[in-house]
């Protein structure tokens, strides 16, 4: 049995940015470009769990695997908890790439599942990069809080995830990558949100708020995240 699949969330009702994973970027749209990089790393099992025909029909015919799944979910934990249902996925570790990170880095993926297989009491983890100043101050660029500096192959118990820095000492750059135990992963469709997770619009705080601890790992990779047309041009100028 493998023990890790990666499923990436995708929908077409972004607000700030329609039709958003179809986009094109060099002749091809956004969330094949994810796909791709997800099924470069060492993991073999690659899903995207979608709502949308538009999407299924975009990866199937790139030659990828995908499931269509309903329109109600407000987070992509939920959509990948459905998707992980009707796929009768049997793998422990599942991975959540964000369908909107076309230059996510392989080797990030890589990072977050071997330290899921080598620790396996660690329910979910997830990753930051170093911070500039203009992104502190950027309510959305979301901060991972730990309790003391984030190191190159280390993990650390994340204290929070926020918008705004008050009094924090060690803060970092989140990157919307999850990877959480399945059995962990059904608790959490079923718990309350929170009013942080509501007030933040941060789900991650669902976890932290009902005592689910939260690893974060360190890495150089700081992909950026399409949510504008002036991130899709600079994606466009990377890529």
């Amino acid at each position: 049995m493998n023990k890790t699949a990666i499923i990436i969330p995708s929908h077409l009702a972004a607000k700030r940015l329609p039709n958003k994973p179809l986009l094109k970027i060099h002749g091809k749209a956004m969330i094949s470009h994810v796909w791709e990089r997800s099924k470069a790393s060492n993991v073999t099992d690659v899903f995207v769990a979608t709502a949308d025909t538009e999407i299924l029909n975009e990866i199937k015919n790139s030659g990828g695997n995908a499931i269509l799944t309903g329109k109600q979910h407000t987070t992509g934990s939920d959509r990948i908890h459905e998707a992980i249902d009707k796929l009768q996925l049997d793998h422990d570790i599942i991975i959540n790439v964000q369908g909107d990170m076309p230059m996510i880095n392989p080797e990030t993926i890589n990072l977050i599942n071997n330290f899921m297989i080598a620790n396996p009491n660690v329910n979910v983890s997830t990753v930051a990069s170093e911070i500039s100043k203009d992104e502190t101050e950027d309510k959305n660029v979301v901060k991972a809080v730990t309790e003391h500096n984030l190191k190159k192959n280390k993990f650390l118990k994340a204290l929070n995830f926020k918008r705004e820095i008050s009094n924090e000492k060690f803060y970092y750059h989140h990157i919307g990558l999850y990877a959480y135990r399945k059995n962990v992963l059904n608790k959490f469709v079923n718990m309350q949100k929170t009013e942080n997770e509501i007030n933040r619009s941060l789900e991650q705080m669902r976890f932290i708020d009902h005592n689910i601890d939260i690893f974060v790992g360190y890495t150089d990779d700081n992909p950026l995240s399409v949510d504008t047309k002036e991130d899709l041009e600079k994606i466009r100028k990377f890529i």
